[in-house]
């Protein structure tokens, strides 16, 4: 910032000083203004007289009253030109009294409308010129009579000038900020569509194409016995259903994948069966994990067994990323009754435990990526706690996070075996 701008932006924190100044400059020159005489005659010479006291007092009166120009403006128009008045009708014109009713006219015309800038300003034009002319005691058709006319209409251009520009400069600095909320109100109400419409659309993929595969799957179990052509062709309709349902949900997704993204791996969803693995890849990584499995071999569902592993593998990563450089991770997957209960605990001594940047750490990948890639840490934080929950909400569990008392961070999440669906039946 240049010191030009420095200082317009000191004076504008400061108006009432600003002001003062003004009226100083003011008092100065209609000092000056008033010892000065012109005589005519062939040419222009300049004389020096002494004004009277009564001139003095006007033009301090004036000057002072200049002060408050801001705040008053009107009256100080009405203060300035009374003794612009006073001065044309018992003084001398000469003395130039009329300048701070220039600038207080000025003011009023810079603060107002334009209708009301008229009527003000005709109205101080007509009165003082007016006063000079019929009252003064120089002649009507004196210069110093016409300079306050020239001179009065000058200040209520200006003011109204200078008001315009303002208003102008006003409306375009609104325009662009409403033409900036605009912008991202429509951004935000087309993404709010396009995700509508691409939940709509597999809204209608899946329920439509799982009805048919529902009705084939039916009556290929009803014929099966007697009729087993006819079985056949059924189970051949679920099949090319299924293929079609697939086809259009992977067209459907394949909107939401962004350029560059890995194309949709073939190999099949990670789960529990992979967590030696997985540990491994954190071990390489110079974490420290102990995993202790009494699940007895249990066989879980596709959406649980990849749930599980998830939650281990986000947690884990929050060790990873929070915990610090000597912290011990401990994996446990225990079977209990019905549910299948999956602990992450660290001792972590990091910012909060592993945890704590925000709930979450770096967001997983696609469910078949590999997992060591999966447990790299990247920069920034992600929503590894609230994937986790949405994870466990799906499939009717519970996910407890929190301090450890004595320091770490423990995840523990309680997945039902047999997951529901929303109406209560098994899946």
């Amino acid at each position: 910032m240049s010191t030009l701008e420095r200082a317009r932006c000191r004076l504008k924190a400061h108006p009432l000083a600003l002001d003062a100044a003004l009226a100083a400059g003011v008092l100065v020159c209609m000092v000056v203004g008033s010892f000065a005489d012109s005589r005519g005659g062939n040419g222009v010479t300049w004389g020096v007289r002494t004004p009277d006291l009564l001139s003095l007092l006007l033009i301090t009166i004036g000057a002072v009253a200049l002060v408050f120009r801001r705040i008053a403006p009107k009256t100080v128009l009405a203060v300035t030109g009374t003794v612009s008045l006073v001065e044309s009708v018992t003084g001398d014109p000469r003395a130039p009294v009329a300048m701070s009713a220039v600038v207080a006219l000025y003011t009023v015309a810079s603060t107002t409308d334009r209708t009301t800038t008229w009527r003000v300003g005709l109205l101080t034009m007509t009165v003082l010129t007016g006063a000079a002319m019929l009252a003064g005691p120089l002649p009507w058709y004196a210069q110093e009579n016409l300079a306050i006319f020239a001179w009065t209409g000058i200040g209520a251009t200006a003011g109204d000038a200078v008001r315009s520009r303002r208003a102008f400069v006003k409306a375009i600095r609104e325009r662009a900020e409403r033409a900036e909320r605009t912008r991202e109100e429509e951004a935000r109400r087309r993404v709010a569509e396009e995700r509508l419409r691409i939940a709509r659309d597999l809204h209608d993929v899946v329920a439509h194409h799982i009805a048919l595969v529902n009705v084939q799957a039916g009556v290929a179990a009803h014929v099966m016995d007697k009729r087993p052509d006819q079985a056949k062709e059924a189970l051949a309709h679920v099949r090319e259903a299924s293929r079609s349902a697939l086809n259009e949900l992977r067209a459907t997704v394949g909107l939401l994948r962004q350029t560059g993204d890995p194309e949709a791996p073939t190999e099949p969803a990670p789960g529990l069966s992979r967590l030696d693995d997985l540990a491994g890849t954190f071990r390489n990584a110079g974490l420290r994990v102990e995993v202790a499995r009494a699940d007895q071999g249990t066989t879980l569902p596709a959406a649980v067994d990849l749930a599980a592993y998830r939650i281990i593998q986000e947690a884990l990563t929050n060790v990873r990323k929070h915990a610090g450089p000597a912290a011990r991770a401990e994996v446990s997957v225990v079977r209990v009754g019905p549910n299948i209960e999956v602990t992450v605990l660290d001792d972590g001594s990091g910012e909060g435990g592993s945890g704590a940047a925000g709930g979450g750490s770096t967001a997983v990948g696609s469910a078949n990526d590999d997992p060591g890639e999966d447990a790299a840490p990247e920069a920034g934080g992600g929503h590894g706690l609230l994937g986790m929950r949405e994870r466990v909400t799906a499939l009717r569990g519970t996910l407890t996070t929190g301090p450890r008392y004595g320091g770490g961070f423990r995840v523990h999440a309680i997945l039902p075996i047999k997951t529901a669906t929303a109406t209560g039946e098994p899946a």
